[in-house]
């Protein structure tokens, strides 16, 4: 068998095919008839519809959920050395072309499904890389695909991390820390709208940094101006810095309950002469709750809180938690306030998170105008045929 060519054969159930010839590259479980003999985790396979008609190749993963992720749908192309490096040069010619490839910033420079790579997130923070190992068939490959990261993308050195909920749902073990070249001996301080944002990329949240809302924290600064600010699950301080200086806020307060993402968030405005932001620890819904006791007001308030579900069965849960959060925002806002709210939850979609404020605005009696719908920076684009690369909601709304 030549190599990158498949060692077995897959085929999906009657009427079950249809996803995969518009190029989803999930194969669940349930849309494939079991094998009839074992097929090793990591192999490559080909997806054949139920007439025995070939479709696409993958790897498969017993362990997961997604038995099998979609790389080619080319019969003579085969998952080898070259099929691996085109797609991590088309993603960096991507960021070229989208100006993301300065080396004193940050951004996104492979991006999973969007860059036809499922599995494999990799973050640029000046010279290094963090990559996120997120599936079985780029774990396998590791040790192909990180000298080839390194010849393309040339950084002094490459981290890799793994995200546990991820991890366990794929079978993975995935070994955290440095995989090539040197580590950082402390943060990395990067650029992002004219402000130095210092970086934990081996403890930090995601791969160290929130880099999908880069552009949202420059447009919510835009609303900032000569207001109070409250940034609430405020990490780093992203938002509340660049509603400080850029925004030119009057007072910003930064609730978050982790005490070393609020070392960094202090560390952050003390790097760039901020003193008109005070950060706080505390859990935020309680937070809030005491606020509206101690009859707080403010002009402006950022709710960029984690994910709140993981899947469809929870969305219902995750609805109830944004409109209780939601709900407290609006009534701690003055008339004509400023609310920025955010969900990075995928499950949720658009109008889930539309009709969760229609619903807070009926709760409330406040009018919610939304002036402008974001989501993730350009270094994070939409695959069309896996919809589910669009996770990250960011509303800017005017409250009555």
């Amino acid at each position: 068998m030549a190599p990158g060519f498949a060692s077995a054969v897959l085929q999906t159930r009657a009427r079950k095919a249809r996803p995969f010839y518009g190029r989803h590259p999930w194969v669940l479980d349930s849309a494939l008839v079991p094998p009839g003999q074992p097929i090793e985790d990591g192999s490559i396979v080909d997806l054949h519809n139920d007439k025995g008609k070939f479709i696409a190749r993958g790897i498969y993963n017993s362990r997961s959920r997604i038995r099998v992720r979609l790389y080619t749908w080319d019969v003579g192309e085969p998952l080898d050395d070259r099929f691996w490096r085109s797609r991590l040069e088309s993603a960096a010619r991507l960021r070229k072309t989208l100006g993301y490839d300065d080396r004193s910033a940050a951004a996104r420079v492979v991006y999973s499904e969007s860059d036809g790579l499922s599995g494999l997130i990799v973050d640029r923070y000046g010279d290094y890389l963090v990559a996120q190992v997120n599936s079985l068939a780029i774990t396998h490959r590791q040790s192909t695909l990180v000298p080839m990261l390194a010849e393309v993308f040339q950084p002094r050195g490459i981290l890799v991390r793994s995200e546990a909920g991820v991890a366990k749902s794929e079978g993975l073990e995935v070994e955290d820390g440095l995989a090539w070249g040197e580590a950082p001996d402390g943060p990395v301080f990067i650029n992002e709208n004219g402000l130095r944002f210092g970086v934990d990329l081996s403890a930090g949240q995601k791969t160290g940094y929130y880099l999908d809302q880069v552009e949202n924290r420059r447009a919510a600064a835009a609303y900032m101006k000569g207001r109070r600010v409250l940034d609430l699950f405020c990490y780093a301080g992203g938002f509340s810095l660049l509603a400080a200086t850029a925004g030119g806020a009057r007072e910003v307060i930064g609730v978050d309950s982790s005490e070393r993402a609020l070392a960094m968030a202090r560390a952050n405005a003390e790097l760039n002469g901020v003193s008109n932001v005070r950060f706080v620890e505390g859990d935020c819904f309680r937070t809030m709750d005491e606020l509206l006791d101690d009859r707080e007001k403010f002009d402006a308030i950022v709710l960029d809180p984690p994910k709140f579900t993981r899947s469809r069965q929870t969305v219902d849960e995750a609805l109830r938690a944004y409109h209780r959060l939601n709900r407290v925002a609006v009534d701690l806002l003055q008339p004509e306030g400023i609310l920025v709210t955010c969900s990075c939850s995928g499950n949720v979609t658009r109008d889930d998170f539309l009709m969760m404020l229609s619903g807070v605005a009926q709760k409330t009696g406040r009018m919610i105008q939304v002036l402008d719908q974001r989501g993730a920076s350009a270094d994070h684009p939409i695959a069309t045929n896996c919809l589910e690369t669009e996770y990250l909601k960011c509303f800017i709304c005017r409250v009555v």
